[in-house]
């Protein structure tokens, strides 16, 4: 069944319905946002926009989808535009823009664009989900990057390790926090963040060329090569340096564990510098940021976009303003502040981010340069949602022992990337 005839059923769960019906209650001067932003670090940095928009006269609806992936939020905007109610506009990664577009779902704010030159600003890489035949239907308001790893500096000088420069020497630096009897890598067991943390380990393991040969080009010789072979031998190797508790865990309060020393270092997004902010921790003097070992020189990305849907004559008003505020410089610099992503705008001075948030942004536009700048798989930014869906449940099922060597799960990596092409 293709996207659009599935929006054409009509909702069928009824959590999703009542959720819908709140659209209904919306007016010319209410912005109704659907997002999945709900820990701490992420609501302070929505907040941003809120406030933009009350001085212009706008109130704020919330709809908070919990989960961090965005997967339960993406069911309960299909149930909204389905039923004829869709927010004034919502939190999406890139394909999910495109199918709405696709299907004649997403309202044309080409007008604002050209008048704001976005074209001019926003990487061309970003473009591809933003646009549709050249009208606008997004933006974005951030630039987040997965290859990441973050550690706490007192636990790390309580070891005395240093920053690792490659895989090898990332293993040994979680040898010796273990040895220390400190948990080493904090991890949740779910399977975006699974497979968030994989995709730089394919990249560090085989290169960015190879990366982008298996994720982004679906090379079959690279889905099946010796390379992604050491990739799972490498996940392997980590997954011994996780405590027993993590499955299941959010993002979230692995990043806790690593904010109050209970963990040495995590995998992760730069959203998770968001929660050291909200934690009053410092770039440089509580935590450390590196690149995931062997991948510096590259920026594996995810961008959250909001996707404005087709909505009454009365309710275009504050999508045009949310629009606006959004793409303007003050609030991606607020924004990106707090939320630990780097601007999506390439014309934003980089002074008043910390200095996580300066090696974020020189990367970004060094790697936009050199064709280093490449979608993440995990994030949905490579491929299609089936695919990155087929991705996730091979490395989860690695990670929790159902598949039991590396062999096989390349096997079933590559089966189960072409079940869903």
């Amino acid at each position: 069944m293709t996207f659009k005839a599935m929006l054409m059923l009509g909702a069928t769960a009824v959590g999703a319905l009542s959720v819908a019906s709140g659209a209904q209650a919306a007016d010319g001067k209410e912005v109704q946002m659907l997002h999945w932003w709900t820990s701490g670090g992420e609501a302070a940095a929505l907040s941003v926009v809120k406030q933009a928009l009350a001085k212009q006269g706008y109130s704020w609806k919330d709809v908070p989808v919990a989960g961090g992936g965005g997967g339960a939020a993406m069911t309960t905007l299909k149930a909204m535009v389905a039923a004829g109610n869709p927010p004034t506009a919502s939190q999406i990664l890139g394909y999910y823009a495109l199918d709405y577009a696709d299907a004649g779902k997403l309202a044309d704010i080409t007008p604002l664009a050209k008048t704001g030159d976005w074209a001019k600003v926003i990487p061309t890489a970003l473009q591809k989900f933003t646009t549709v035949d050249g009208k606008w239907g997004a933006v974005p308001v951030n630039i987040h990057s997965v290859n990441w790893i973050w550690i706490n500096k007192a636990t790390m000088e309580k070891i005395g390790g240093a920053e690792p420069k490659n895989f090898d020497e990332f293993v040994a630096l979680l040898d010796k926090a273990k040895k220390a009897g400190v948990v080493p890598l904090a991890l949740g067991g779910q399977p975006w963040q699974e497979a968030t943390m994989f995709d730089s380990i394919v990249a560090s393991t085989g290169g960015v060329d190879f990366y982008k040969k298996a994720f982004i080009d679906l090379d079959e010789s690279a889905l099946k090569s010796g390379t992604m072979k050491k990739s799972f031998d490498n996940l392997a190797k980590l997954r011994d340096y996780v405590d027993p508790n993590y499955t299941g865990r959010d993002w979230n309060l692995a990043t806790a564990m690593v904010i109050k020393g209970d963990a040495l270092a995590q995998v992760m997004g730069d959203w998770a510098k968001g929660e050291f902010a909200a934690a009053h921790k410092e770039a440089g003097k509580d935590f450390l940021c590196y690149r995931f070992p062997g991948t510096d020189g590259s920026v594996l990305y995810n961008t959250d976009m909001f996707a404005f849907f087709q909505v009454s004559g009365d309710r275009q008003a504050a999508q045009t303003a949310l629009a606006e505020t959004t793409m303007s410089p003050e609030v991606q610099i607020g924004f990106n502040i707090i939320k630990g992503s780097a601007p999506a705008r390439m014309d934003i001075s980089d002074a008043s981010f910390d200095t996580c948030g300066k090696k974020a942004i020189a990367d970004i536009k060094a790697a936009n340069a050199k064709g280093t700048f490449l979608g993440s798989l995990a994030q949905n930014y490579a491929q299609p949602p089936a695919v990155a869906t087929a991705y996730y449940d091979v490395v989860t099922k690695f990670v929790h022992g159902q598949i039991k060597s590396s062999d096989e799960a390349v096997t079933q990596l590559v089966a189960a990337i072409n079940s869903a092409k």
